[in-house]
């Protein structure tokens, strides 16, 4: 079976092309750091009838997984490397419809769907980007027990049953920092591009900065990420992008 590694902002994925829908391996053991190929997660690019493909997400523990958008901006620079697209594309996920572009540079720009509802667990805001994610401020993020932390919400009421990712962010002159704490893989990944979208939004909410269009500077662990949206309060978080690098690693043959 022929895959490709792909990273984006050091979320890295495995790639296959599943056109012919001939895919039979283990995802669990294909995602092993070390005894498959390695990786937080795995995709499969699929046909669908009315768009240019179908994204299919498994997170590291083999099980489906809900959106992902450093997946997302990874498996439109994977489309493109095979010629399925050229700059724009329209693709179905498991969240729905995304369109996407591939900017010169590399970078991918994801549309992400409209947030509307936004709940609050005491200091906490929790909030669904495509996966569900609870975010909270923090003063110095590199201080914290990220997975220790993380653990104490993930696997307790309400969000047990069905898990939650979880966010921690410090405030910058400029935007701010993010660590995530990702279920299904059950550690802290370098970068989640819907966590990096909840936080921006999150950010939004904490400075109260009320309707307009924003642009938000995001700093994962594993690089750079930038987030557009506009906002209303009749209407919610709409024309939100994620934008960042989507870069390929390796190819083989397992």
């Amino acid at each position: 079976m022929q895959f490709f590694k792909y990273q984006g902002t050091g979320n890295d994925f495995i790639l296959i092309d599943n056109r012919a829908l001939n895919f039979q391996g283990n995802v669990a053991q294909l995602c092993d750091r070390r005894f498959g190929i390695g990786a937080d997660g795995l995709m499969l690019l699929q046909n669908k009838a009315g768009y240019d493909f179908e994204m299919v997400y498994y997170n590291s523990d083999g099980n489906i997984s809900s959106m992902c958008g450093n997946g997302g901006r990874c498996i439109v620079a994977f489309a493109k490397h095979l010629g399925i697209i050229d700059i724009d594309t329209r693709f179905i996920a498991i969240d729905g419809e995304h369109e996407a572009r591939v900017h010169p540079d590399g970078r991918v720009s994801l549309g992400m769907n409209p947030v509307m509802d936004i709940a609050r667990d005491q200091e906490a805001f929790v909030l669904d980007t495509g996966s569900p994610h609870y975010v909270k401020q923090v003063s110095d993020i590199k201080e914290i027990d990220l997975v220790g932390d993380a653990q104490e919400v993930r696997y307790n009421e309400p969000y047990k049953q069905d898990g939650i990712n979880v966010n921690f962010i410090e405030l910058k002159d400029k935007g701010l920092k993010i660590r995530t704490y990702e279920r299904g893989v059950e550690d802290e990944t370098l970068s989640c591009g819907t966590g990096v979208t909840a936080a921006a939004i999150s950010h939004h909410q904490i400075l109260n900065e009320g309707d307009g269009s924003f642009v938000k500077e995001v700093e994962a662990v594993g690089g750079d990420l930038q987030v557009k949206f506009n906002y209303a309060g009749s209407v919610g978080y709409t024309d939100i992008q994620l934008i960042g690098p989507a870069e390929f690693v390796f190819e083989g043959e397992i």
